[in-house]
């Protein structure tokens, strides 16, 4: 298990060996290889939107012009209130670009 820092949430954001698992299966063009792109977006996102699908998730976005020749990551986080506090990534992905469902939140100026 690992954690991340998250300013916007003020909080760390759990990363867990099974949703690591699914990452690596679902998205193997992201990690292993650039794992430090997930602790870099949710340090410093471009933008935080809520999820137009699930309620209590956000979608945290950077875009990285190095990754791939241009790339955003995506990184989702569900935010559990009830019995704790808790924030964990369900999942993260590249992205040529941006979903435009949800409400943005928060964006970089």
């Amino acid at each position: 298990m690992a954690f991340f820092p998250c300013p916007y949430l003020n909080s760390d954001v759990e990363l867990t060996d099974e949703r690591e698992h699914h990452i690596t299966l679902r998205h193997p063009d992201l990690l292993p290889s650039y794992r430090e792109c997930i602790h870099d977006t949710l340090v410093l996102p471009d933008e935080v939107r809520r999820s137009s699908r699930i309620g209590n998730a956000r979608l945290f976005s950077r875009w990285f012009e190095w990754l791939r020749g241009g790339k955003y990551v995506v990184v989702v986080v569900i935010s559990d209130l009830v019995p704790t506090e808790r924030h964990w990534v369900v999942t993260a992905y590249m992205a040529r670009r941006l979903a435009k469902g949800g409400n943005v939140e928060w964006e970089r100026t």
